[in-house]
């Protein structure tokens, strides 16, 4: 597997980073209810990183939304492309991301991230990051809460708390799971929250994390392993 270098102009400072930041989120969609949950395909995509090498590895796995078997998988490894900065996290992983969806045959459908969109300080994590520069439907699943306020949800399967900011709701706290610490569900791009936390519920039959998450987790860090190894 050859390495995927920094796009040219690529950010290279906090300064310009933000700059772009600010001006990609100008160019998000919010007014669209996107694709329904259990159809078509549903992509996760996530990164490992081996910053001593210099190495990030990312994963796109393509699911059937109905039946969440895997229709294809790719990987990508390249070089870090941007220092580690709280909120700017995404310069980082985004040219290996689009490397892995690149070499993907299958149509990815919506974008999965194992990360945050509007639920973001600057309201451009991740999974919107990716959703404009890919034109695509993406939502943002988080393992761990960022810096927002929410209530504890209710104790079963689906019950939620909105996440809030500036008394704007920018995401849900998600029970995928009764009795199961919740998953924090943010919209990227070209979908709405509330079709964003069914297709978080689809993708959770029996784990608390997306099926989409888990599978594009294992791929990714077996594929840092094979590039260490290399």
């Amino acid at each position: 597997m050859g390495i995927t270098g920094v796009p040219a102009g690529w950010p290279a400072d906090e300064e310009t980073a933000l700059d772009v930041q600010r001006e990609l989120r100008e160019r998000l969609v919010l007014d669209e209810e996107g694709p329904a949950a259990g159809e078509g395909h549903v992509t996760g995509l996530d990164v490992a990183y081996d910053d001593e090498r210099d190495l990030v590895a990312a994963a796109a796995v393509v699911l059937d939304a109905r039946t969440l078997e895997v229709v294809e998988r790719a990987t990508a490894v390249g070089r870090v492309s941007f220092p580690y900065v709280p909120g700017l996290l995404a310069f980082r992983e985004i040219p290996t991301a689009l490397a892995a969806l690149d070499a993907l045959a299958a149509d990815p459908g919506l974008l999965v991230c194992d990360g945050y969109g509007l639920a973001h300080p600057r309201r451009f994590g991740l999974a919107a990051h990716l959703g404009v520069l890919t034109g695509r439907p993406a939502i943002g699943v988080a393992k761990n809460p960022f810096t927002f306020a929410y209530d504890r949800p209710g104790p079963d399967r689906g019950d939620f708390a909105p996440l809030r900011a500036d008394g704007e709701e920018v995401g849900r706290a998600l029970r995928t799971r009764s009795g199961v610490k919740p998953v924090f569900v943010s919209v990227g791009h070209r979908i709405s929250l509330g079709n964003a936390c069914a297709h978080t519920l689809a993708l959770t039959p029996r784990y608390r994390i997306p099926e989409t998450t888990r599978h594009a987790d294992a791929l990714c860090r077996r594929a840092l392993q094979e590039a260490r190894a290399a």
